[in-house]
């Protein structure tokens, strides 16, 4: 891709101007021929460009695709998304990290797809990964973290969700613990976190998110929405997924340096749970009800349950009930 790469730059740096084929293959090295053939390349990739006789060629229109370029012409990342490892269709961005990071991967790198046929969401649910309208990717992390600690890296996730989607869009996203955001008290992000540990030591976490950009919403689940429906556009979704992993970035440098204590303020903050009367489902099926009251120092859920008593969990999924 690195000529491709080149050859937009050059598209980028001249607007609306037409260029010589020839002045840019003598700039970047290659012949006409070789010059065309990768031309041809990026047509296939959705770029639009323009040959026009005596004057050249000319980029018309970008691919509103999750093509690598798009992604990383206006990344401003140290860590996250350095490395890009992309997929026009796949089973499962999350276990294609997970190989690649069981490889020796490094921190920050990314798998990320146009459509998942095997999209996985928490509990054994699926996610649904239409192509052309979501962002499905997995990130490498490797925390010097405790396993116990991981919920944490799933809390960052979030909260960068929100606040990407906040800033981008100016729509009122929320969290709802531990790791879905809504618009609305409708979905419109879902994250799932994996990891390889032993006892007391995290090898590396695979950081999955799934974001419903432009999915048209007869493609979606009941309680389900778009950034899309709610913005009644349509969204670059490369430049967001830049944006946001920017945002995950900053989020996840704050929890390495500072800890816990600011990220659980912002958690608060942004939380659609606290304050509501929630219905709790456990990974082992147990149903409990209660007022939400807090996040703890942890990262955990605080309930108030019927009786007066103040009851911790972990994890679980938590319905909105009034």
């Amino acid at each position: 891709m690195e000529i491709e790469n080149k050859i937009l730059e050059e598209f980028y740096k001249n607007k609306e101007m037409y260029l010589s084929g020839e002045d840019i293959a003598h700039t970047l090295g290659i012949s006409r021929q070789a010059f065309w053939k990768h031309v041809e390349k990026l047509r296939r990739m959705g770029y639009v460009i323009e040959a026009v006789p005596h004057l050249g060629y000319k980029l018309m229109s970008i691919p509103n695709t999750m093509v690598v370029p798009e992604i990383k012409r206006n990344l401003r990342t140290h860590l996250f998304g350095k490395n890009i490892v992309y997929h026009q269709r796949i089973d499962s961005t999350n276990d294609a990290a997970y190989s690649l990071a069981e490889g020796g991967a490094p921190e920050g790198t990314v798998v990320v797809a146009e459509s998942q046929q095997k999209g996985k969401g928490r509990m054994g649910r699926r996610w649904v990964s239409p192509a052309g309208g979501g962002i499905y990717f997995s990130c490498i992390i490797r925390p010097d973290i405790s396993p116990a600690e991981v919920s944490r890296i799933t809390l960052v996730a979030a909260l960068s969700v929100v606040k990407a989607i906040k800033k981008f869009t100016h729509l009122d996203a929320a969290l709802r613990w531990p790791n879905d955001v809504l618009i609305k008290n409708k979905k419109v992000t879902g994250i799932l976190t994996e990891l390889k540990a032993e006892a007391d030591k995290t090898s590396f976490v695979i950081l999955g998110i799934g974001v419903n950009v432009n999915t048209e919403t007869g493609d979606l689940p009941e309680g389900a929405t778009s950034l899309k429906a709610e913005c009644k556009k349509k969204i670059p979704r490369a430049e967001f997924f830049s944006r946001l992993l920017e945002m995950l970035e900053k989020e996840y440098n704050i929890l390495k340096k500072e800890g816990f204590k600011n990220i659980r303020k912002e958690l608060k903050v942004h939380s659609c749970t606290l304050g509501r009367y929630v219905r709790l489902a456990t990974s082992g099926k147990k149903r409990v009800h209660g007022h939400a009251l807090d996040i703890d120092e942890n990262g955990a859920l605080v309930l108030k349950m019927s009786n007066g008593e103040e009851k911790t969990f972990f994890s679980g999924d938590v319905t909105l009930v009034r």
